[in-house]
């Protein structure tokens, strides 16, 4: 097995190479990397759904869809990785309990009272520390691991706050849990490099096999090619989110209004304006110029200029009603 201890933190190409040592490395791997901040969310959920998008835009939050289920996560430098690769015969491949020993195995080597609890997570005193998401493919399957060690509980819940009215809809839904940091539960002091450095030498003394690897030249040129061709694209993180309708209103100035969408595959369908706002011109041209556009920000605030907003709306900005889209 090839143990790699990846030292860049930009999300969009750390998750590129998680698919790159699953789909392009033959041997079995273990990974051990860090985002800077980013939210992390499942294959088959609603990205804006899961986040607060404000919070996001405020905090200059990245935002990447894996190639797993499972829930919507947030990293940050305080946040631990762990990947494992393996090419297996065995029928039940999705076995979270296999993947996760070795960490417990470290942990409760640090006297702490660590364990797995309910479908796919790693609990101290019933709080969460550790999410994972299994991915296969053929006879191959990816395990991936949160592990919060000193993150920033204000982020965490912060970032994935957001309305459950907004959206409805089939995508998979993140259930919040209370969550702990790894950090707080120790008897003495530890740094996070050297809780990486113990994790990774637990691997190659007990697995058979393991060895240290870097990624060479070539290998950084595939994962940079995956990484901008698909993770660092709007289509993928947002436009591959499942159907769902989004609603949400506000009191402005000039009344309530409120914007109801059907959107597929992040493309509206379906647009619809109404409350007891007066407006001066049919609206109609306004919900039609939203038809077929990405529920997208800067795709929406284009089609809104050319229209002069006073025209239609009495004591509405285009900002508001922007603002109440998302």
């Amino acid at each position: 097995m090839l143990c790699i201890k990846h030292i860049g933190t930009d999300p969009y190409f750390n998750i590129a190479t998680d698919e790159y040592i699953f789909k392009h490395i033959e041997e079995d791997c273990f990974m051990l990397w860090r985002n800077d901040n980013a939210i992390i969310v499942g294959k088959h959920q609603n990205t804006l759904a899961e986040i607060n998008l404000d919070y996001v835009r405020e905090k200059e939050i990245r935002v990447v869809r894996r190639l797993s289920g499972g829930g919507a996560v947030y990293h940050d430098l305080g946040n631990l990785n762990f990947t494992f690769t393996r090419t297996s015969d065995n029928e039940d491949m999705v076995d979270f309990r296999r993947y996760t020993k070795p960490i417990l195995e470290v942990l409760q080597g640090l006297e702490i009272d660590a364990k797995f609890e309910g479908r796919n997570d790693l609990m101290i005193e019933g709080k969460k520390f550790s999410g994972n998401a299994e991915h296969v493919f053929k006879n191959k399957v990816m395990h991936h691991g949160t592990l919060l060690f000193s993150s920033e509980m204000k982020d965490v819940s912060g970032a994935l706050k957001v309305n459950p009215l907004k959206y409805k809809g089939r995508g998979t839904k993140s259930i919040p849990k209370r969550v702990t940091n790894i950090s707080e539960h120790l008897k003495e002091p530890l740094s996070l490099e050297a809780f990486t450095d113990r994790i990774m030498n637990h691997i190659l003394e007990t697995f058979p096999g393991a060895k240290s690897y870097e990624f060479t030249q070539e290998d950084l040129k595939a994962i940079q090619k995956i990484r901008d061709e698909k993770y660092a694209t709007w289509e993928w993180n947002f436009g591959r989110s499942p159907e769902y309708n989004f609603q949400q209103g506000m009191r402005t100035e000039g009344g309530v209004i409120e914007v109801h969408l059907d959107v597929e595959k992040g493309i509206i369908k379906k647009a619809q304006i109404t409350g007891d706002f007066f407006h001066i011109k049919d609206i109609t041209p306004i919900e039609e110029a939203l038809v077929n556009l990405p529920h997208d920000e800067q795709a929406i605030k284009k089609a809104l200029s050319q229209f002069k907003m006073k025209q239609y709306f009495k004591d509405i900005t285009a900002e508001e009603l922007l603002s109440i889209m998302f």
